[in-house]
């Protein structure tokens, strides 16, 4: 989940506070994916005439995610100190220059390769009222990573005849937004929709006292959220450009509702989390709390730390709103890239960039990153308190997966590049001489 706004910021917002709330909300800190280098396209298909629906079929079978290998394990609670070799000491001391320098209150990471955990540290405290530290295997609020979960599940009932990607929106969910008739479900997933960011609206104004004492307990269902964004126009025209929008991802599971007849969260919950055996990973739906370990979050203001830990997720839903552990979102990641999740055809779909300027590194609910060590495929995610990223090597052998709760950021390019050398460090190892590069952003 990201914030998007037209307006000018008011004069009223605190400067450290407007620091941390949009590092948190990955409009700066974490939202470090690179423009990739051309990617290989199919010939252009020719639009959808109407609707596909005639061959939309009820699942068969059990469902791809069967046979994926188990989540969360790791030989001791901090990521096998004991085992693990020399060189991740770089790695550990990249992490500790997000909360020792105080950029962060907490900071965790872990790195999987072939299918265990070989690195995982945390830094920091958990909370600032006990100084109790921060736990390796804490869970936290997972932001707009969640779009990757929700798009493989709607890439899913591709796979198994319900849509196609070039079906209509209108013909799945009628009248729903303007443009409809041309928006397609593939314009949905990779943000060229031009539907306009629910997220936009001055009701997620997160700095906001009201916000802070009211409306961040307040639920919200998947068309109140829709009916939010239709205050506001079309930011263009459906195809013809590249904007981030957390709308897109409340109309998947819409469509993924309108297709099973299940929640969007009992169809991501029985199509991944319970085939992977991801026992920190669950979404939330109005649940305030994080259940279990975690790091709390929090806003810094002239008068304090003010905890913001507790919301109600609906807010974000599946354009952001799940939960999840380091340790989880690499076992995630090996499976999906993998391809245990989906089929080859649905897969590859996935990783199709955009051509349009700024989307040109996002595919169907994956971001490519380019690093010093070759491309990576994941999703950055942000909401308040927390900034998340994951990510995996193109052949599913090596994942990366972090969590940092943002609180002061004097220095915005510093404490990017603090988290770029995080990234980096953990992905391609220590490697003398070679700078964490200046990645371009887009918004997780």
């Amino acid at each position: 989940m990201t914030v998007d706004r037209t307006a000018p910021t008011p004069a009223r917002r605190r400067p450290a506070l407007r620091a941390a709330v949009a590092a948190t909300l990955g409009a700066g800190l974490l939202a470090t994916l690179a423009a990739p280098a051309a990617v290989a396209r199919p010939a252009e298909r020719p639009s959808a005439a109407g609707c596909h629906g005639a061959i939309h079929l009820p699942a068969t079978g059990a469902p791809p995610g069967d046979d994926a290998p188990t989540g969360d394990g790791s030989p001791t609670g901090d990521g096998a100190a004991a085992t693990r070799p020399a060189d991740w000491a770089a790695a550990d001391a990249a992490l500790a220059g997000m909360t020792d320098t105080g950029y962060s209150t907490s900071a965790l990471a872990a790195v999987r390769e072939n299918g265990r955990l070989v690195w995982r540290n945390a830094t920091g405290v958990a909370d600032l009222a006990t100084g109790e530290p921060a736990d390796a295997r804490g869970r936290f609020r997972i932001g707009s990573a969640t779009k990757t979960f929700v798009a493989t599940t709607l890439l899913q009932l591709v796979g198994e005849g319900r849509l196609d990607l070039d079906d209509r929106l209108e013909c799945l969910l009628p009248g729903v937004v303007p443009n409809s008739t041309a928006i397609t479900v593939r314009q949905l997933l990779d943000h060229t929709s031009g539907v306009a960011n629910y997220t936009r609206d001055p009701a997620f104004e997160f700095y906001e006292q009201d916000w802070l004492t009211t409306r961040r307990y307040r639920s919200y269902g998947l068309r109140d959220l829709v009916d939010i964004a239709n205050r506001y126009p079309p930011d263009f025209a459906p195809g013809q450009d590249w904007r981030y929008s957390n709308t897109n991802y409340i109309l998947v599971a819409m469509i993924i509702e309108k297709l099973t007849g299940h929640a969007w969260t009992d169809e991501v919950t029985r199509r991944i989390i319970v085939p992977l055996h991801l026992t920190g990973t669950f979404a939330p739906r109005d649940l305030p709390f994080i259940p279990g370990p975690h790091a709390h979050g929090y806003f810094k203001l002239d008068t304090g730390p003010v905890d913001v830990t507790e919301l109600n997720p609906s807010m974000a839903g599946p354009s952001g709103g799940m939960i999840s552990t380091t340790g989880d979102a690499t076992a995630f990641l090996r499976a999906l890239l993998g391809g245990r999740l989906l089929r080859p055809a649905e897969l590859a779909a996935m990783k199709e960039t955009t051509t349009h300027g700024e989307g040109r590194s996002y595919g169907l609910g994956l971001q490519r990153l380019d690093t010093p060590c070759g491309p990576f495929w994941g999703h950055a995610g942000g909401i308040p308190g927390y900034s998340t990223m994951m990510l995996s090597s193109p052949d599913g052998a090596r994942q990366y997966a972090a969590d940092t709760t943002v609180y002061d950021i004097p220095d915005e390019a510093a404490a990017r590049a603090a988290w770029d050398r995080v990234t980096v460090t953990a992905l391609c190892g220590p490697r003398p001489g070679t700078a964490a590069p200046d990645l371009a952003r887009t918004a997780p």
